[in-house]
């Protein structure tokens, strides 16, 4: 049959095991048969690892394209054409393309400008532009003043699927000690000490003003039109039982092993950076995703700010640690974040779910992406 694609004499990665030598047959855009054994037909593998295309749920890596400098703002379609090249050939064929809500004194984007990107992400996908799936997940501040009124812009817009609850306000979650928030906002930011002093002061009053009542808000309509809530750089017991409060599925980033077994336990999918996971620590003196990993607390991997560090990481995990396999591994990449946000049609090699697939050779070192298909269709 034309629409049908036989992949041959591969390491078939299922969710619980490697099928080595196996086949894997692709109908309509859909997985039709899995078979261990070489076929005769098709393209042969030889022994590489076809695994599920990558799932990613957080990265801001799009923002890098858009303002590559401060104050610079690039061709938004030719910035997501960019951005969409380099996810596709790191193995992701679904992404969360994240947009900031909410504005404050550190500058960041105008008002409107992130329901324009959003626009001209769909237009792109209707002009056959774009090779992975772009979704959207809103990052909202909830420290800030106008959170509400930009997230207005997108209330009834279906491409929303995950927004998280974030306040980067001093002497707590991220930036539990004033040492890691005068580094990042003040030394960084070239601030004077006075400069540095009236931030912080605003940045506390807005968010003693501001968060709790915005949380709840948004939680309210996350709830009612079934978008999946993300907390964000949770660092107490009672920052876990405010997201359990407000039905958060996904844990980003918590910054305590307390915070992260807590989540756990509870039953959301506690996410940390790939990047954390290749570096072996984080760019911001918080917990390392291994120390979770070792403690069996660690569920989801996002690319945040490197795309193939989602590819990169599970490897290093199943080398570093004998209870993660690389099975176990990459579902940290694609079944779990799949699940996480009710897209239970991808992120698994199973009988009639979608064909998003990804070749692999990895010899050592840095895993290769050899080919990419998103629902059949070789997109890489």
């Amino acid at each position: 049959m034309s629409n049908e694609t036989v992949f041959s004499n591969a390491t078939v990665v299922l969710e619980d095991r490697l099928l080595p030598n196996s086949s894997v047959v692709v109908r309509g855009g859909l997985i039709v048969d899995i078979s261990e054994g070489v076929s005769r037909v098709g393209e042969d593998f030889g022994g590489d690892y076809l695994i599920p295309g990558l799932v990613e749920l957080h990265t801001d890596h799009l923002e890098s394209h858009y303002s590559p400098r401060p104050g610079v703002r690039w061709n938004k379609t030719a910035a997501i054409q960019a951005h969409d090249a380099q996810i596709v050939t790191s193995g992701i064929t679904t992404v969360f393309d994240c947009l900031r809500m909410g504005s404050d004194e550190d500058g960041g984007f105008e008002h409107g400008e992130m329901r324009d990107m959003a626009d001209a992400i769909q237009a792109a996908e209707k002009d056959d532009r774009l090779r992975a799936e772009h979704l959207i997940h809103l990052r909202c501040e909830v420290a800030s003043e106008n959170v509400l009124q930009h997230f207005e812009d997108f209330r009834e817009d279906p491409h929303v699927r995950l927004v998280s609850l974030m306040d980067h306000s001093p002497g707590q979650r991220q930036f539990q000690t004033m040492d890691q928030y005068t580094l990042y906002y003040k030394t960084k930011r070239g601030l004077t000490d006075e400069q540095f002093a009236r931030f912080v002061e605003s940045r506390r009053t807005a968010s003693n003003r501001y968060s709790t009542k915005h949380r709840d808000a948004l939680a309210e309509i996350c709830a009612a039109r079934g978008i999946t809530v993300a907390s964000h750089d949770d660092a107490t017991l009672a920052h876990v039982e405010e997201a359990k409060g407000h039905g958060v599925k996904l844990a980003e980033f918590p910054t305590s092993m307390d915070a992260a077994k807590a989540s756990h336990k509870a039953g959301m999918s506690v996410l940390m950076g790939a990047p954390n996971v290749v570096r072996g620590g984080s760019h911001s003196g918080n917990i390392a995703a291994t120390d979770l990993a070792e403690n069996g607390v660690l569920d989801v991997l996002s690319s945040d700010y490197i795309p193939l560090s989602l590819l990169h990481a599970p490897f290093v995990l199943a080398d570093r640690f004998e209870h993660i396999s690389l099975p176990q591994a990459l579902s940290m990449v694609t079944a779990t974040p799949a699940r996480t946000v009710s897209l239970d049609d991808r992120g698994r090699i199973a009988l009639g779910l979608r064909a998003d697939l990804v070749r692999v050779r990895r010899d050592h070192g840095v895993p290769v992406v050899r080919s990419v298909w998103r629902q059949g269709l070789r997109v890489a």
